[in-house]
C-alpha cells in the first residue's frame, strides 16, 4: 500500500482518482491547489503525487519545477494529471521532471497501472535519500570511512 496525494482543482475529478486508487489498495488524499499540496507535503510525504497541470494560483508545472529544485522533494515521484493534450504539455512536464503523464478523462485501470509502473521503479529505492548522500554516491564518494578518492 502506498500514499497517494493528487493535487487538482476540480473536486470532481480528485475524488473519482482518490476512489480508484483506494479501491487499488493505497491510501490516497487530494488537494484542490498547488498550495495546499505544498503545505500539506511539508507535513506527510506521500509515496506519489498526481498534479494537475493547469490550476488556478500556482500552475502544477511550477509546483513540479519547485519540486526539483527543493533538497527534500527532489526525488518525489510525480505524474502529471490533466486534461490538456497537447505534446507540448507533455514534453514540458517530462522535461521539468515528471515521471509520467495521465490524460483526463482517465481510464481507471490506466490510472491504476500507471501509478503501479511509478511505484515498482522505486521499490528497491529508499523512499526518500538526502540530497547530499545521493549527490556523494553518484559522484563515487559513497565510502566517506575511505575518504575521496584523488585523480592522478
Amino acid at each position: 500500500m502506498a500514499f497517494i496525494l493528487i493535487a487538482d482543482d476540480d473536486e470532481l475529478i480528485a475524488e473519482l482518482a482518490s476512489q480508484v486508487l483506494i479501491d487499488a489498495g493505497h491510501a490516497c488524499g487530494w488537494v484542490t491547489s498547488a498550495e495546499d499540496c505544498w503545505e500539506l507535503l511539508k507535513r506527510r510525504r506521500p509515496d506519489a503525487v498526481l498534479l494537475d497541470q493547469d490550476m488556478p494560483g500556482m500552475s502544477g508545472l511550477s509546483m513540479l519545477r519547485k519540486l526539483r529544485q527543493s533538497a527534500e522533494f527532489y526525488d518525489l515521484p510525480v505524474l502529471m494529471f490533466t486534461a490538456m493534450s497537447g505534446v507540448q504539455d507533455e514534453t514540458q512536464a517530462i522535461y521539468a521532471g515528471a515521471q509520467g503523464f495521465i490524460r483526463k478523462p482517465f481510464d481507471p485501470r490506466g490510472l491504476t497501472s500507471r501509478v503501479q509502473r511509478v511505484l515498482a521503479k522505486r521499490k528497491d529505492r529508499p523512499r526518500h535519500q538526502d540530497l547530499q548522500t545521493y549527490l556523494e554516491q553518484n559522484a563515487g564518494f559513497a565510502n566517506k570511512a575511505a575518504g575521496p578518492r584523488r585523480v592522478i
